[in-house]
């Protein structure tokens, strides 16, 4: 075939995307492209022959051998000019594995299979492979920083943000461990789901007409040949496999870019220069604007987002996909195939994400300074629990005039408070019966009050730490 230069590719992911994630990109190729397709499909027609030759008696290493090797060397050029011939492309995978086996074997290529019980079977082989030896294994890595930042920052003071708004103290390990505990499980279903895909060979309509004129239990020579291949039978098969164990799968791994989508535009928004509380790295050559030369902006984290704008969408097809009329139709014949790209831009959000993740720099001062600079009076709230606890009826209201007062005067919250006649000392009273310092004290320092934050972030991040080594491990 000839050579084609990448920047003549239509697709931004067959160019821009793939210089920028060469390996990974390359990795999913070995898994997803049209190549490997045919690869999984030969495999398929493969261990349905050695099927029909074990169950005839007619196993033979030596047989084997050459049965594997016909396979593996099928070439997708081959196949593709058979195609140009018959006009379906597993009658032309089949002609030309015929033609490289001994002419006793060769009749029973394909016997008792429809083109959907290869094409479902190999594309479960190829998204699982592609999901558990890829995708997982790079997601788990995204998921290892994030554990690493919930234990190394567990004790970050950082202010907590409801509707951008000051709310209460946490820690910045506390924030992430929202995100580390988010992903973990989304890899964890994930791989779950992988390993239920299904394969079939239930013939034309699902219902085993052609292999019941070989065999009386055609149900038990599905097993055998799934079994070959790792799979389970769907219980249910029109021409195709039941859509549901797929549909399930990818939309566990659009659970997941959500979730990295939606630490990107944490991220970018903690990165404002108003904020200023995180910074990606920045080269020491890059440039953030063609006219601003100040400018550093957030463009990885931005990327990730925009990545997940592109592909969530997509989402929509898989459901349409579920959908195919009288035992099959061909209208997921081109939708099924942009299956690969979705997975490809996944990685590739997922990688830019590791990539911010690992050069992230926090700026602990300035989480500090944002945490002070409403003057203590994100400690509104435990002034009211305190004050409430003491049987004080307005409690609520009476906190609401002190933030206003400070924010009026300019004061300290801890001031304000000071001047309400009677609630320093009911606060104290309070306090000390908790074990904490005494209400000057206590609302002068906003830090102290995070709950269970630096805690959670620990045992958060410890969890998935643990639980991410073997997928990590198996890049």
């Amino acid at each position: 075939m000839e050579p084609r230069d990448i920047f003549d590719n239509l697709s931004p992911l067959d160019h821009r995307y793939w210089l920028a994630n060469k390996d990974v990109f390359d990795a999913l190729s070995a898994r997803l492209s049209e190549k490997a397709q045919v690869r999984y499909a030969a495999l398929a027609e493969a261990a349905l022959l050695e099927t029909h030759l074990e169950l005839r008696g007619r196993s033979d290493p030596g047989l084997s051998k050459a049965i594997a090797e016909a396979a593996a060397g099928i070439d997708p050029a081959e196949v593709a000019a058979e195609e140009e011939k018959t006009r379906h492309n597993v009658r032309a995978l089949v002609n030309v594995l015929q033609r490289k086996l001994p002419e006793d074997v060769a009749p029973l290529v394909h016997l008792g299979a429809t083109s959907v019980d290869i094409l479902d079977t190999a594309r479960a082989l190829s998204v699982r492979a592609a999901v558990r030896e890829v995708l997982l294994p790079l997601l788990a890595r995204v998921e290892l920083e994030l554990c690493r930042l919930c234990v190394d920052e567990a004790e970050t003071p950082q202010v907590g943000r409801t509707h951008g708004q000051h709310a209460v103290p946490l820690t910045f390990g506390f924030a992430m461990a929202e995100y580390a505990s988010r992903l973990g499980k989304c890899v964890l279903r994930a791989d779950e789901l992988a390993g239920a895909l299904v394969g079939k060979l239930a013939g034309a309509v699902g219902s085993y007409n052609a292999l019941s004129m070989s065999y009386k239990d055609p149900e038990a020579v599905e097993r055998a040949f799934l079994g070959r291949l790792g799979l389970e039978p769907s219980e249910h098969s029109t021409q195709l496999a039941e859509a549901e164990p797929m549909l399930r799968l990818l939309l566990e791994l659009n659970c997941a870019f959500g979730v990295v989508a939606n630490l990107a535009d944490d991220l970018r928004n903690l990165q404002r220069t108003e904020i200023g509380e995180v910074r990606e790295s920045f080269g020491e050559g890059q440039v953030g604007s063609s006219t601003m030369p100040q400018k550093r902006n957030p463009w990885n984290s931005e990327h990730v987002k925009s990545l997940w704008k592109a592909f969530c969408p997509r989402v929509q097809t898989f459901f349409m996909d579920q959908i195919s009329e009288h035992q099959r139709d061909l209208t997921n014949s081109a939708s099924e195939r942009f299956v690969a790209e979705y997975l490809a831009g996944l990685a590739a959000a997922a990688n830019r994400m590791l990539s911010v993740l690992r050069g992230l720099r926090v700026d602990r001062e300035r989480m500090a300074a944002n945490l002070s600079m409403t003057g203590g009076s994100v400690l509104a709230e435990p002034a009211y629990i305190l004050l409430a606890e003491s049987g004080l009826a307005d409690a609520h209201e009476r906190l609401r005039r002190v933030t206003l007062a400070a924010e009026a005067e300019g004061l300290a919250f801890h001031e304000a408070l000071s001047r309400e006649p009677g609630t320093e000392a009911l606060l104290t009273e309070r306090l000390l019966a908790l074990g904490l310092p005494p209400a000057a004290e206590f609302f002068a320092e906003p830090a102290a009050y995070r709950g269970r934050a630096a805690e959670k972030a620990r045992a958060i991040g410890g969890k998935y730490r643990a639980l991410m080594g073997r997928f990590a491990e198996s890049k």
